[in-house]
């Protein structure tokens, strides 16, 4: 009995890249604030690269607490998206042009969203990373932590409540 060959890894990496850029590039809102995401297997990190209309304070200059805030919960929206989608996607139930059709894909929603502001932002670029808690077929629990130049010295973090997608029904 012959095994079948590993796809190259090439092929994989392509694969995971172009769904985790179709769920990203699909909401406008991400694409404004530029916040973009660093995938090393299937671990994610959130960047919010850095832009002047982010300032909240300019005297301090200091991130704005609404832009930190978004950040923090797109962050948690895509991993928990990313969790729950990447087994469609390694089988080949799922490509980048099904994640765009909104008919085909549904995404966590948020049930509720608590940030503790640690330290202000500053102006350069952060980084966050969410971690799920607990996921179970109707809820997931995510806490999520962002930083800028150190990751031991975090500015800002949060927890979240979300209700999973559940499968379609037809009703006819």
């Amino acid at each position: 009995m012959a095994r079948t060959r590993p796809e190259p890894v090439q092929v994989v990496k392509q694969r995971r890249d172009a769904a985790l850029n179709a769920i990203v590039d699909g909401v406008p809102y991400i694409r404004f604030l530029d916040i973009g995401f660093d995938r090393r297997g299937d671990e994610l990190t959130g960047v919010l690269n850095f832009d002047q209309k982010l300032i909240g304070n300019p005297l301090l200059p200091a991130l704005h607490g609404g832009v930190t805030a978004a950040f923090l919960e797109v962050t948690a929206v895509i991993t928990l998206s990313w969790e729950f989608l990447l087994p469609k996607i390694e089988s080949g139930e799922l490509n980048a042009s099904d994640i765009a059709d909104y008919e085909k894909v549904r995404f966590p929603k948020t049930v509720d969203f608590t940030v503790d502001y640690l330290r202000s932002g500053l102006p350069r670029d952060a980084y966050a990373r969410a971690f799920i808690s607990r996921a179970g077929r109707r809820y997931a629990s995510v806490r999520v932590e962002a930083w800028q130049d150190n990751h031991a010295k975090l500015f800002a973090q949060a927890s979240g409540h979300f209700l999973m997608p559940q499968p379609t029904t037809d009703r006819k």
